[in-house]
C-alpha cells in the first residue's frame, strides 16, 4: 500500500518523539485513560497529557469524553490507527 505524503509526515512527527511514538503503541487498539497509558509506556503522567495534546492537536488520537475533568478516555482516531501500522 502507497502511504500519501500527509501519512508519512504523521508517521515520522510520531517517530522522532520515544514518548509520542510509545504512547501510541500502548493505545493500540485500546481505550485507557492517560495513568494506564503511563503505566503501559513507562512514562510519568505528567508527560502523557502533553503528548495526549500533541497527538489530539495531530487528529492521531482523540478523547471519547471530553467533558468530564477525571478518567478521561483515548483512543486511536481513523489517522491514529493508520500511523500505528507503520511504526516499526
Amino acid at each position: 500500500m502507497e502511504l500519501s505524503d500527509e501519512m508519512l509526515k504523521e508517521i515520522s512527527y510520531v517517530q522522532i518523539s520515544k514518548y509520542r511514538t510509545k504512547t501510541m503503541k500502548s493505545l493500540d487498539g485500546e481505550v485507557l485513560i492517560p495513568s494506564q497509558i503511563a503505566k503501559n509506556s513507562g512514562i510519568r503522567t505528567n508527560h502523557i497529557s502533553k503528548v495526549l495534546a500533541e497527538l489530539k492537536a495531530h487528529e492521531l488520537v482523540e478523547c471519547i469524553n471530553p467533558e468530564v475533568r477525571k478518567g478521561r478516555l483515548y483512543r486511536h482516531a481513523d489517522k491514529g490507527e493508520q500511523v500505528v501500522k507503520n511504526l516499526e
